[in-house]
């Protein structure tokens, strides 16, 4: 039942069908932004039926739902498994207005019925306090692309297409947004998608001409210009223009179906054929009017075709009689008589062409991944744990034990091919090279004999753009597999504002019971702050947990643990949670092991606990002082202060805390995680000095515990925005993080012991001081420093 790619267009029946589809779509998008009631127009418009507040944005609906509609045609022809991201940030009227149409909306929200009654309540709801949103969002039906935002649409149709060998992800990009930089480089998605194990991507880019008030760029460059510029990203573009084209579903149904058929024909030719060159997959270019079939005039000022159609083309119209009787006249214009049934339903005419079952774009699981994720095989930790006899005494990469840890996934996962690791041209810079030995780099471009490690069907994805490889990684995760997302921890700031998106796609989901829990999203954070021995201060930002721990609680995690031991715990933790948000900040440079297999198990399971190895508390009466910490270079510098407080003040009762998921710090009714105030009193006391060793700003340490009853003897140490190409010892000298200076704090904190311990105070400060001299003479630490253990 395929159509033929260079005939003229399809029998006048079903253009008849096509065009009554695309009238109900456009008719019912323009009622959401308009009526409240009289949803038929079965009687006179009057000022009563009208939203007092006219909200949303009709500009790139008719575009979107012409979009949707040949979709339609091309699924039920075809019988194509599709999903559609939708790009253009507020197209939420004809989303919800096609998934009405073919009974998906009904279907998850009975209340909104196909019929007169139900469609008052679809018009209603939209925009409305206590109904949804103007964009596309978590609770539209089909979707995996949060509309708020503008840029990510292409790499999540991308992600989703990646291991999803029989999925069309059909992907409609607005001019405007194709003007944002994550946007740009994610058209570079088709020199990694794979023609064998991959589905393909269709993108659609939507040229109506106009933003908010501006034209948009790629409408207004020449025909030749766009051209060379979508060729040149390896695109084979077809052209739609409904503004001179005899007939827009026509010309539309010949793109589709010859783009739909190239696309299959370069998938056989991969998978049956043997060919190994990378396709030159095609793509649609659609020119429509902003606001097409919207009113061509206002007050004499034209609106279809310009910026004034973007939002709501006809405003005050509950006060102007004109207004309202021109709206009324707009709406009448598609013909609701014909395209609904007596009760409102929509007629067999709108219908014939509407996929059936899971085949419909509101209904594919694949737009609601949950429904199709399995559990990941995850290796037995014992085989990765190293043996820790005493604490401190050996080092280990703990980035470098990971990736053989990772390396077990990809293998365990390479037939199921559900599990991918993503990030920014750093794989083997942040040690996770063991990978390798179970799948190469994913890569379609030109190869060379002195590449390494470059694979037609590999699962490491690498891109040298943070934007573009979060992008990949949520349309992996959306459509119900699992992956990790590894970036130097300063660059992690790249995606704030997409982790914002996605963190608020989870919040939401939560609510919606017929939404499934997803994989979660994990980052591992590394080349972090406190060796940056050649990078120096451009590379040294440790904030991306502070922006994190800013959003909704029940879906973020922050872990910093201490050792290798603890990570692999960790990771273990983060990749069988779900519908969580995870950030686990570990170094790739020698650190010391400090905990047993046993013992890092029981640590993370607790999320913070005392060392009592590390300190001299006997147990008969509270401690002097509380040594805390947080991330592997504070912990070290933690460890080493407690080792020179039991040798120069032996009577000195002193706790080691460690700290391993930040979220224990805020009180319960804060977090889930968070400690009950009697644990964390237990582990900090309400009245001794406690001198907290953290990684990042020591801000959020004080934001996290201004709560809690003793945080008026919380002395924090962290980073303070000082650095530089140095040793690392001298960068936590220079942060005063070291140990000597946290020696000098608790003489200083501790009731009583500055006038006893005088010298040994003065002892710290002119190490510190020959730490200076000896760095710029030598360009190395102290020996004292670099040949240290933990004392026992």
């Amino acid at each position: 039942m395929s159509a033929s790619a260079d005939r003229a267009g399809l029998e006048e029946a079903e253009l008849l069908a096509l065009d009554a589809q695309w009238r109900a779509a456009n008719y019912l998008s323009a009622g959401q932004i308009y009526l409240t009631g009289n949803p038929l127009l079965r009687e006179p418009l009057r000022p009563e039926h009208i939203k007092a507040r006219l909200l949303g944005h009709w500009g790139t609906s008719p575009g979107l739902n012409l979009v949707h509609v040949h979709l339609n045609r091309v699924i039920k022809e075809r019988d194509l498994d599709t999903v559609c991201v939708w790009g253009p940030g507020h197209g939420g009227p004809s989303v919800l207005a096609n998934s009405w149409l073919d009974g998906s909306y009904t279907e998850i929200y009975p209340d909104v019925s196909r019929d007169a009654d139900g469609m008052s309540r679809l018009f209603k709801q939209f925009s409305f306090p206590g109904g949804v949103p103007s964009h596309v969002a978590p609770e539209t039906p089909g979707s995996i692309h949060e509309g708020g935002e503008l840029g990510y649409s292409l790499s999540h149709a991308y992600g989703a297409a990646l291991d999803n060998p029989g999925l069309l992800v059909a992907c409609v990009i607005g001019d405007g947004e194709a003007e944002t930089g994550p946007l740009a480089a994610s058209w570079h998605g088709n020199k990694y998608l794979d023609p064998v194990h991959d589905g393909a991507v269709l993108p659609i880019l939507h040229l109506n001409g106009y933003k908010i008030g501006n034209p948009t760029l790629l409408a207004r460059i020449p025909s030749d210009e766009l051209d060379a510029l979508l060729r040149g990203a390896g695109h084979d573009p077809l052209y739609v223009d409904t503004e001179h084209s005899t007939d827009a579903h026509a010309a539309m149904a010949v793109a589709m179906d010859t783009a739909v058929e190239r696309i299959a024909e370069l998938q056989h030719s991969a998978r049956d054929g043997g060919r190994t060159e990378r396709p030159r997959w095609p793509m649609i270019v659609l020119r429509s009017p902003k606001g097409w079939t919207g009113p061509a005039r206002v007050d004499g000022q034209p609106v279809e075709g310009t910026w004034r159609a973007h939002q709501v083309p006809l405003a005050q119209v509950r006060e102007d009689p004109e207004r309202l009787e021109q709206l009324a006249e707009w709406l009448r214009s598609y013909r609701p008589g014909e395209l609904f049934t007596e009760d409102g339903a929509p007629s067999e005419q709108v219908l014939a062409a509407v996929p059936e079952g899971p085949r419909r774009l509101g209904a594919n699981p694949h737009a609601n991944g949950g429904l199709l994720l399995r559990g990941l095989p995850l290796p037995d930790l014992a085989r990765h744990t190293v043996r820790v006899d005493q604490p401190g005494t050996v080092q280990h990469e703990p980035t470098a034990v990971l990736g053989d840890f990772l390396a077990d996934v990809l293998e365990a996962t390479r037939e199921r091919r559900d599990f991918r690791l993503v990030g920014p041209d750093e794989t083997d810079s942040n040690r996770l090279q063991g990978v390798y030995r179970a799948t190469g780099k994913a890569w379609q471009a030109q190869l060379l004999e002195t590449d390494e490690h470059l694979d037609r069907h590999g699962r490491v994805m690498e891109m040298l753009s943070e934007h573009t490889c979060q992008g990949w990684l949520e349309g992996y995760l959306l459509t119900g597999r699992h992956g990790l997302f590894s970036c130097y921890e300063a660059f992690a700031h790249i995606v704030d504002s997409m982790v914002n998106q996605h963190i608020k796609w989870l919040r939401t989901t939560r609510g919606l019971d017929w939404r499934r829990p997803l994989a979660s999203l994990n980052y591992l954070l590394t080349s972090h702050v406190w060796r940056q021995d050649h990078n120096g201060f451009s590379h040294q930002d440790p904030g991306f947990v502070d922006h994190v721990l800013n959003k909704a609680p029940e879906v973020v995690r922050v872990y910093l643990p201490p050792d290798t031991n603890t990570l692999l715990h960790v990771a273990d933790r983060v990749l069988r949670s779900r519908d969580q948000v995870n950030v686990v900040v570990a170094g790739k440079q020698p650190t010391f092991d400090w905990l047993s297999a046993e013992e890092a198990h029981a640590h993370c399971a607790r999320g913070a606990s005392v060392w009592t190895w590390a300190g001299t508390e006997d147990g008969a009466r509270e401690p002097d002082v509380v040594l805390a910490c947080a991330g592997d270079v504070p912990t070290q510098e933690t460890l080493a202060a407690a080792g020179l407080l039991r040798r120069h003040l032996p009577e000195l009762a002193v706790r080691v805390v460690n700290v391993v998921d930040l979220a224990r710090l805020m009180p319960r009714e804060e977090h889930p995680e968070g400690l009950p105030d009697a644990a964390y009193d237990a582990l900090f006391t309400t009245d001794r000095p406690v001198i907290f060793a953290y990684h990042g700003y020591p801000w959020l340490i004080h934001r996290l515990t201004y709560r809690r009853t003793g945080h008026g003897n919380l002395h924090v140490r962290g980073y303070r925005e000082v650095g530089s190409t140095t040793t690392p010892f001298d960068m936590v000298v220079r942060n005063d993080l070291d140990r000597y200076r946290l020696v000098m704090d608790v003489i200083d904190r501790v009731p009583g012991l500055s006038a006893r311990a005088t010298q040994l105070r003065q002892d710290m400060d002119s190490i510190r001081l020959r730490h200076e001299s000896w760095v710029r003479e030598h360009g190395t630490d102290l020996p004292e420093v670099t040949d240290w253990t933990w004392p026992g």
